[in-house]
């Protein structure tokens, strides 16, 4: 089995990834909290976990990747508030909107896609487990993790309890023994949607974020599993806060060996924000008539732990590369499949998969991809084309519907082109041979040769 080298976050140094289970590579990566549709930033994150996914997928018998969506929240309530919708309402819409438009990104679905509002008898459940081994405690209607209960916490972002500026994207408040202690259980404000509130040992409430994903990844991974990924942004406290209630809930836990987090997206240099009014959503661009393939390939064109810069430049040169690679596929037939290679494969996907399997080195499978190009434009080789073409679909590169104005693909209708043939022949045979040489320079033109065979037959192929 090809090893994979990973950059581990908690290690803090690059490792050998191995599955606790041979042969079964588990993964769960933070999904989006649904009170918005996702712009370039959350896209980032989603794109390069798919090219994760296909990656184990090509290399383990069997992957587990979960991903969840996150419908209960201060965001969300504070939204549907601000819209003067139901919760239900603003959660569905956003779901679909996440899913439309990750869907022009070509991104597959994970094998489970778990929702925090199905899972809260399960967060209580953890929650209920923390206060009886006295790593958390309850206080006027919340509960909260105690951090001083956990040796380790600070490891995964290299912070020590004492050196933690209290009040960094956490909440200081009275009913805390320590700033730093986090939420897991909130109860329930006046003006709250009922649909936002939940029973609990501690009454009417709703989870706090950190649990959520605890609780989820335990249920479909169990208490340890191979790889947590998400934005770097979460790295503290979020996947901090994580670690500590799962190791402290289940005895003997690591919760997850390997830490994976991709850079955080710029617009020309600035942070993406509404009020800097360069907020970019994943819908702006496609509604300008920018291809998701395109989208895609810009997302993924830096190194996944590097940050990324959107600009014009990035985006043209995007544009450039997809119209390079589709300039020189083969010819797609009706339902959108290609001519199988005639001569044993060159081991093109072999080398993008070698690359990627040196922490995701995005930079060198594109380099590979734009040689590859160059050769064919050289040798016009048709099995290359072939081969070319199938390696773009193992990326989610490959869109047979991408604009034919853009590109050199054209849909070949089978049918289409053997009514054609039978025309032809009964051309011939009425010694309409004006006709039936127009039949045959009009395939032509579509990069249809026909090939008049022994018995009468004719058979079709694409040209060089």
């Amino acid at each position: 089995m090809l090893p994979i080298h990973l950059f581990n976050t908690l290690s803090r140094k690059e490792e050998i990834l191995k599955t606790i289970e041979p042969d079964h590579l588990k993964i769960y990566v933070c999904g989006p909290t649904v009170y918005d549709r996702p712009h370039l930033g959350n896209a980032r994150s989603v794109v390069i976990y798919d090219l994760f996914f296909r990656l184990f997928k090509n290399i383990f018998p069997r992957v587990t990747y979960v991903r969840n969506i996150t419908d209960v929240d201060d965001k969300i309530n504070a939204a549907a508030k601000e819209r003067g919708i139901s919760i239900q309402e603003l959660t569905k819409k956003n779901t679909d909107f996440f899913y439309a438009d990750i869907d022009a990104l070509n991104v597959l679905r994970p094998t489970f896609e778990p929702r925090a509002t199905d899972h809260i008898p399960e967060m209580i459940a953890m929650i209920q487990t923390l206060i009886a081994k006295n790593h958390a405690y309850e206080n006027r209607g919340h509960v909260l993790f105690d951090v001083e209960s956990y040796k380790n916490y600070g490891a995964l972002s290299n912070r020590h309890l004492d050196e933690m500026i209290a009040g960094s994207r956490v909440e200081i408040a009275t009913y805390k023994k320590n700033p730093l202690d986090f939420v897991l259980w909130k109860p329930a404000d006046e003006q709250d949607d009922p649909s936002s509130m939940f029973e609990s040992p501690w009454g009417k409430g709703r989870p706090g974020w950190h649990i959520e994903c605890s609780a989820m990844s335990k249920k479909y991974l169990g208490a340890d599993f191979d790889i947590h990924g998400g934005g770097a942004d979460l790295q503290f406290p979020h996947h901090e806060n994580e670690i500590a209630q799962s190791c402290c809930a289940n005895d003997h836990s690591h919760f997850a060996r390997f830490w994976i987090h991709n850079g955080f997206l710029t617009v020309d240099g600035e942070k993406m924000s509404k009020s800097l009014k360069n907020f970019i959503t994943v819908r702006d661009l496609l509604n300008q008539g920018i291809s998701g393939i395109v989208i895609r390939y810009l997302l993924l064109s830096t190194h996944y732990r590097k940050p990324f810069d959107f600009n014009q430049k990035a985006l043209d040169d995007a544009q450039k590369s997809i119209e390079k690679f589709y300039s020189v596929l083969p010819l797609f037939k009706k339902d959108g499949s290609v001519a199988q290679s005639t001569t044993q494969k060159l081991g093109l996907k072999n080398k993008i998969i070698e690359h990627l399997s040196e922490d995701l080195n995005i930079s060198k499978a594109i380099a590979f991809l734009h040689e590859i190009a160059k050769e064919i434009k050289t040798k016009n080789d048709e099995n290359l084309k072939i081969e070319f073409a199938e390696t773009l679909d193992f990326l989610g590169l490959l869109d047979v519907n991408f604009s034919a104005q853009k590109s050199s693909i054209t849909k070949i209708d089978e049918d289409s082109i053997n009514s054609q043939i039978i025309l032809r022949l009964q051309a011939k045979q009425e010694k309409n041979f004006q006709k039936a040489d127009e039949i045959r320079k009009n395939l032509l033109a579509q990069g249809i040769i026909l090939e008049d065979v022994i018995g009468g037959k004719t058979v079709w192929k694409f040209s060089a």
